[in-house]
Formats: structure tokens, sequence, C-alpha cells
């Protein structure tokens, strides 16, 4: 077997782990894969690797709160400047990955360290089809 066959097997291998991945992520997201990926997942049933996804980054976001202002206050606003937001410790905030909510929480004070605040989760959120 020559340099460029071995090189072109290798690419072959990654992009079928590549491929096994992203449909155990729809999986676990419960996505509906298209047709084709759906094929590709019937072929490769039995031959998954949970631990492919593991290492793949996903954004995780919380939103704790906002505030309206007019752009004078705005504009006024310096380094060590405090803003008021319209949520108090203690109310419902969403989380998201990637733009999708899969949970609820609440904001919480971190009883270890009081000058720290975290989320804690209240619900976990299961994806239904329509």
């Amino acid at each position: 077997m020559n340099e460029a066959t071995a090189r072109t097997l290798a690419e072959g291998e990654d992009e079928d782990e590549l491929n096994k991945a992203i449909e155990e992520l729809r999986g676990v997201l419960k996505e509906e894969p298209s047709p084709a990926a759906a094929q590709f997942a019937a072929q490769q049933a039995g031959a998954s690797n949970p631990n492919v996804i593991m290492n793949i980054p996903v954004e995780l976001q919380i939103v704790l709160g906002g505030a309206e202002m007019p752009v004078s206050e705005l504009l006024a606003l310096q380094k060590g400047s405090t803003v008021a937001l319209n949520r108090r410790i203690g109310e419902p905030v969403d989380i998201t990955v990637n733009g999708r909510k899969i949970a609820k929480g609440e904001i919480t004070v971190l009883e270890s360290d009081p000058s720290r605040f975290g989320v804690k989760l209240t619900e976990i959120i299961t994806a239904t089809k329509s």
C-alpha cells in the first residue's frame, strides 16, 4: 500500500468517525436526522462509540437577566459601575446548549463562597417530537 492510499484510508476513517459522532449527538439532542444521515446511522448500527462525542465543544448559555437604560446612562458607565438586572436571586433562568433550551434553573448564592453565585438546576427539559 502506498502512502497516498494509506492517507486516503485514514481520512475516510476520520470522516466515518466524525459522521458517527454527529449522529450520536443528534440522538442525544433528539433531532430528526436527514434521510441520508438516518441511512448512514442504520449502516453503522452496533458500531457506535459514545465516547467519540464527549470532546465535542458546545456553547452553554445562562441568561441571568437584563436591564433597560437610556443611552446617556449607558455612556456614563465606567469601570466599576454596577448595573441592576431585572432578576433576583432565586428567580428562574433558562439554560441553553447551542441555542436549544435544555433545562431551567434558579440563581443561587454558593454556600461555600457567598461572594459567588451559581445556577441550581430545577428542571431538565425533555425533547418532544411534534
